[in-house]
């Protein structure tokens, strides 16, 4: 779809671009990333430099030239995903939190298909985007929350050791000197870290058990001074507390105490009233002391476990780990299923900005392209949040110029 913008709306757009311009410097950088990012927000079915030239160039003859200025500017050009990504979260939650106070960010992962093993961070791995294993990149996001909206802020590329470990494969896709392999894990911190030098208002942390599950990224948001509300497999071991902290017994798994007389009153709960049925299951807390995962030894800090057990179950099926030991059942469901909102952000990039369409082999420009589709979501986020979302009345589609 094309996104339609009023005459106001056009004008904070240049403006916006002008802001961003600045960073850039060059002027055909300016004009590179403004022709790229209106192809983003326009209504091409395919979203990608040569698609994009195509649209902008009257006479078939100057495609090409276009095409390669575009390449260039995503795969060549030296500027600075940092700044450019720190001005767009800027411009959207200013706006964001005129209305409501920011109070989660949410960590997640997504997967971009790819054919063949050329483009940079490829191989077979498990992406929860296809729910199996497949030929894909992995990209790793950042995303900030309020009580009605979301703006994802930094992303970056998961590399696996077949990339990071091979000489030949880092030099044909311009890897970094010192881009080294990471885990999801790590690679997510470094973004939070990147978050707080940045000064963005704080949330509780969000992750699913690809993260959650880890002591050390646990020990590491609470070393950040950052709440935390994460997922953990059912085989992560705690101690159960009394109400002065005490251990009780032998460390069990969270499935074995979720299923035990001690922690057999569930209620009911519901965390959103959909328009054609609720969103409900039913849930359980206590107090726990996990396990490390490393030493066996116990961690420093006592944690809520939140228990889910849907109807029709033979047990329950999901397990969080939270530092928020104050908030109700009810208040603390409503928090943790926020996690879904990074579904939206994943559909809305990919099906509207092009957000997986991007074709180059290289890691500048899986990056460069990222931070221009992260822009033109931290535009629109604006926009909603001034109650001016992209609307037919009185309005122009955004269209190349």
């Amino acid at each position: 779809m094309a996104y339609l913008l009023d005459g106001a709306a056009q004008r904070r757009l240049e403006s916006y671009f002008v802001e961003i311009g600045q960073l850039l410097g060059r002027r055909e950088r300016r004009e590179s990333f403004a022709l790229y990012a209106l192809g983003l927000l326009g209504d091409a079915e395919r979203k990608s430099a040569e698609p994009i030239a195509a649209a902008t160039c009257p006479d078939p003859k100057l495609v090409d030239a276009e095409h390669q200025r575009l390449l260039n500017f995503l795969g060549v050009a030296n500027w600075s995903d940092r700044d450019v990504r720190r001005l767009a979260a800027s411009y959207a939650l200013s706006a964001m939190t005129e209305r409501s106070d920011i109070d989660a960010w949410i960590i997640d992962d997504t997967g971009f298909l790819k054919q063949g093993r050329h483009s940079v961070g490829v191989q077979r791995q498990y992406t929860g985007s296809a729910g199996k294993v497949t030929n894909c990149q992995l990209g790793v996001s950042l995303t900030l929350c309020n009580e009605t909206q979301q703006v994802p802020i930094d992303f970056e590329l998961y590399l696996p050791k077949s990339w990071t470990e091979n000489t030949e494969r880092r030099r044909e896709a311009r890897i970094p000197d010192d881009v080294r392999f990471r885990t999801k894990p790590e690679l997510a911190l470094a973004m939070i870290e990147r978050a707080i030098a940045d000064g963005w208002a704080r949330g509780v942390v969000l992750a699913d058990t690809a993260y959650g599950n880890g002591s050390r990224f646990r020990g590491r948001l609470r070393e950040l001074g950052l709440r935390y509300a994460v997922a953990v497999q059912g085989t992560t071991k705690v101690w159960r507390l009394d109400r002065r902290g005490r251990r009780l017994g032998e460390a069990v798994t969270v499935l074995e105490l979720a299923m035990s007389h001690a922690l057999r009153h569930y209620r009911r709960t519901t965390w959103r009233e959909g328009s054609k049925y609720s969103m409900r299951s039913n849930f359980a807390t206590c107090r726990v002391r996990p396990v490390h995962d490393e030493t066996g030894s116990p961690e420093h800090e006592d944690v809520v476990l939140l228990c889910e057990w849907p109807e029709g179950e033979d047990e329950p099926t999901k397990f969080v780990f939270t530092t928020e030991q104050r908030l109700s059942r009810k208040a603390l469901v409503r928090l943790v299923k926020q996690r879904w909102r990074t579904e939206r952000v994943y559909e809305d990039m990919k099906g509207e900005l092009g957000l997986d369409h991007y074709e180059g082999r290289r890691f500048p420009g899986w990056h460069h392209h990222v931070t221009t589709a992260l822009c033109c979501y931290a535009f629109l986020a604006a926009e909603q949040a001034r109650s001016h979302p992209p609307s037919a009345k009185r309005a122009s589609r955004v269209r190349l110029q």
